[in-house]
């Protein structure tokens, strides 16, 4: 479903993601790990066509983000990590537009909203102003966005960030339910989301991938934060070593 091959974004003489690859399958929930600024975000608007990459490329549902990057949006949906909401807008009236953007047929419409609304059990805030949400319920809202469409697959970039543990629950439950219909990347440094919620586990630090491989293999004889710490301490040292040369 997702192939990503040296994957690389500059900034200048800045290198933010350096030659990622990892692959994900259809109905697998990846968790991309990593700690704060290794390059996950950047990874991901590449993903979701926001930033073009400097070098390399991704396929996802066979189509390439750089030459096909229409059509790869139309298979993707993606959950920033703040919500992209507008405030005076009622969330079902919200969800109405983001339907019709998406492309959503115009007889299919009303069904998509209220499947939406359903899934994400915010049903009962549909005539509520966006802007009087509480952050959980925001959450929820932008994975409704998210998925309204029916996309083979979802990106959320760090969707628990800022919220209570009730919440936490709440938006991991939902990631995890997404998993029956869609391939699910999940971008994040909370090393708990990915125990709970991922079959996968792709770590990246300081712009590169440093392991990929299956949840059961990665907590095999050891714990997913022993193997994260050594993972990152490992890279860290190797630059280091690598500078001092």
């Amino acid at each position: 479903m997702i192939e990503v091959k040296n994957l690389t974004k500059r900034y200048g003489e800045f290198l933010a993601v350096s030659d990622v690859s990892f692959s994900a399958a259809k109905g697998e929930v990846v968790g991309f790990l990593g700690p704060n600024g290794a390059g996950k975000t950047t990874t991901i608007r590449m993903l979701a066509t926001y930033l073009p990459p400097s070098a390399g490329t991704a396929t996802i549902a066979g189509y390439d983000i750089n030459s096909q990057s229409n059509e790869v949006r139309k298979q993707i949906g993606y959950l920033p990590e703040t919500p992209p909401l507008y405030e005076d807008m009622t969330v079902q009236e919200y969800l109405l537009f983001v339907a019709r953007i998406k492309g959503i047929e115009r007889s299919e419409i009303k069904a998509s909203v209220d499947h939406a609304l359903q899934i994400c059990f915010i049903a009962d805030v549909r005539n509520k102003l966006c802007r009087h949400l509480s952050r959980g319920y925001r959450q929820r809202v932008g994975l409704a966005q998210a998925i309204i469409h029916k996309p083979g697959v979802v990106i959320l970039d760090e969707p628990t960030s800022g919220l209570d543990p009730r919440q936490i629950i709440e938006i991991r439950q939902l990631i995890a339910s997404l998993a029956k219909n869609h391939t699910v990347i999940l971008s994040t440094h909370i090393l708990p989301e990915v125990s709970m919620v991922c079959n996968k586990v792709v770590i990246i630090n300081r712009g590169r991938v440093v392991l990929e491989n299956s949840l059961s293999e990665v907590v095999k004889s050891k714990s997913l934060e022993q193997v994260f710490l050594e993972c990152v301490s490992t890279e860290e040292s190797a630059a280091l070593q690598v500078a001092a040369n």
